[in-house]
């Protein structure tokens, strides 16, 4: 096979097959041989039910995997930053440029924009060659490479996920001293708490019902940067509940005498699930802002009365925008987060239902595929 690619059919319908080899049509055309594909949350979702709001479909199947880095294979004429050999991340989203979204600077709501693995017309990066604009891709290492020092494939495939978090952080307006509480703590969870000390918080209290998973973050958070803690949340208590638990975990913190209503200045939801969501505005002080990253139900009982009575403000977060990729890969590029610790395990191209059942599992933090190396 020239181009192997694997492609889903539908829920539970995943294939191998050659696809044509990508061709440098446009003159900032890069082909990319793919090197890492990371699994995220919604690749699960789509090997369950074949989509999210589209679906794929046994006449109109889709390669998979948005989470990728590689090595350049060809470029274009006018492309002038990278050569073949390269190492690279890749940003998955490619926009029009030219619409109202896109010229204002918000090009993640483009509303054409070309996303890798999305439904009906966009395929993805699980296959041996993928093809990107040049300016979504960027050097890891060596000469030409926007910052200092250097990133291994293996790691350059978390600054996908990573810009997520960056963009939720910006969007929330986390600042210096900020009491910040994030939901969830998967990969997106995890790394929107490391961005947030990045950005001055100096408490984060880090919420889940996996056990293993707030046992890897309290040993994953760079002690001393800010104080940190994990809380499992109750699943038999209510959302106020539990809102009330976590905000005398705070106040413990602190130090704070255990009275009063204060709670964080910043919650980040990361899960998509109802019960978090109300919980993250029940524990918000007067005046607190939310921000909601993880994508789960659509239609979710929101605690809106909460929101009117204490002016909270409340952030959606959609991808990344402008500049979100960027910083993502400076961050990473300076080491005080540690993304090769988020990697649990590879698997060989071969066995991508494997890596997908083991994230669907909830094992470990992130599972990479190894496509071609």
């Amino acid at each position: 096979m020239e181009n192997p690619s694997c492609l889903l059919y539908g829920p539970g319908d995943v294939r191998f097959e050659n696809r044509p080899m990508p061709v440098i049509e446009d003159a900032n055309d890069v082909i990319i041989r793919i090197a890492y594909v990371g699994v995220c949350g919604s690749d699960v979702h789509f090997w369950l039910h074949g989509g999210i709001k589209n679906h794929v479909s046994a006449t109109n199947p889709l390669v998979m995997g948005h989470e990728t880095s590689g090595i350049v294979h060809a470029v274009g004429p006018a492309v002038t930053t990278l050569k073949p050999g390269d190492e690279i991340a890749i940003e998955p989203g490619f926009a029009c440029r030219s619409c109202a979204q896109c010229k204002s600077g918000k090009y993640n709501l483009c509303p054409d924009m070309k996303f890798a693995a999305s439904p009906p017309h966009t395929h993805g990066a699980l296959s041996k060659f993928f093809k990107a604009p040049a300016d979504c891709c960027y050097k890891i290492s060596g000469p030409g490479a926007l910052f200092d020092g250097r990133l291994w494939l293996s790691e350059a495939v978390l600054i996908e996920p990573m810009a997520v978090a960056v963009h939720s952080v910006r969007q929330v307006g986390v600042k210096p001293g900020d009491r910040v509480v994030v939901f969830g703590a998967g990969t997106v969870g995890l790394l929107c708490a490391a961005v947030a000390v990045e950005f001055g918080a100096s408490v984060i209290v880090s919420v889940d019902l996996n056990k293993d998973k707030l046992g890897f973050a309290e040993n994953w958070m760079v002690p001393g940067r800010a104080r940190f803690a994990t809380q499992r949340s109750h699943e038999s208590w209510t959302p106020e509940q539990n809102a009330a638990d976590l905000q005398k975990l705070l106040r413990s913190l602190r130090k704070e005498p255990d009275a009063g209503l204060a709670g964080f200045d910043v919650a980040i939801e990361a899960t998509g699930a109802e019960s978090c969501i109300q919980t993250a505005i029940h524990s918000l002080r007067v005046g607190g802002s939310f921000v909601q990253t993880g994508l789960g139900n659509r239609n979710v009982n929101f605690p809106i009365s909460t929101v009117s009575e204490n002016e909270i403000t409340v952030k959606g977060c959609f991808r990344y925008g402008a500049g979100d990729f960027k910083l993502a890969l400076h961050m990473a590029m300076l080491r005080n987060i540690d993304l090769k610790a988020l990697i649990t395990k590879t698997v060989p191209f071969g066995d991508v239902v494997e890596a997908w059942e083991a994230t669907k599992r909830g094992e470990g933090i992130k599972t990479l595929i190894e496509v071609n190396l």
